[in-house]
């Protein structure tokens, strides 16, 4: 049988990117370079046989995924499990206003990565332990063909370390810029990395 194809995708620049506020749940909308990034990687996906498109239900990854879905005709599936981590109470925060609300803690996050959870909020394994079964279902759902899948940085990131054996602990590892793609094999019973953060070409 034919490898499955996944082209996962980072959603494009949101509004206020500049301010480098985590987002998480909250539903932002994308810039007009995240249309225009999202514009750019429909078109180089525009003659792969992409059979089906799936997103989170958050407005910047649903948008993304129209623009993507296009070219082929498909109406996005859109998914909650496929979410950004929940970041709790600091959702919107920039990280020196996380340091004045929450002394210490965000160096705590990033240091202990693979378990420190965000305050009222998710984990890792929390975001992995959703989002995981999501995309699994979508692979094998479509043995031998090629899907999209329109997420998030760090439900990518942890899609990519399950996918791939890496720890969460080394999440970082995977840089998943805005409107990035990344391209996914799976074959006999083993996943293949062909592309990383593949930034669109505007």
């Amino acid at each position: 049988m034919n490898a499955t194809t996944i082209y996962l995708l980072r959603h494009g620049e949101v509004v206020g990117a500049e301010t480098r506020r985590l987002i998480g749940h909250l539903d932002v909308p994308l810039s007009e370079r995240g249309e225009r990034q999202c514009a750019a990687q429909a078109r180089r996906l525009a003659r792969e046989p992409i059979a089906a498109v799936f997103a989170s239900d958050l407005v910047r990854a649903r948008r993304s995924a129209q623009i993507v879905a296009a070219p082929h005709g498909h109406v996005p599936t859109e998914l909650v499990a496929l979410r950004e981590m929940s970041m709790g109470r600091w959702d919107g925060l920039t990280s020196s206003e996380i340091e004045a609300r929450d002394p210490g803690m965000f160096e705590q996050w990033m240091t202990r990565l693979g378990e420190f959870p965000f305050p009222d909020g998710e984990s890792l394994p929390d975001l992995l332990g959703r989002a995981w079964p999501a995309f699994e279902t979508i692979v094998c759902e479509y043995p031998g063909r090629s899907v999209a899948v329109v997420a998030h940085g760090g439900t990518n990131r942890a899609i990519l370390c399950r996918a791939l054996g890496v720890p969460l602990a080394r999440i970082l590892a995977f840089g998943q810029d805005y409107g990035a793609l990344n391209v996914l094999e799976f074959a006999r019973g083993a996943f293949t990395l062909r592309r990383l953060n593949q930034s669109p070409m505007l």
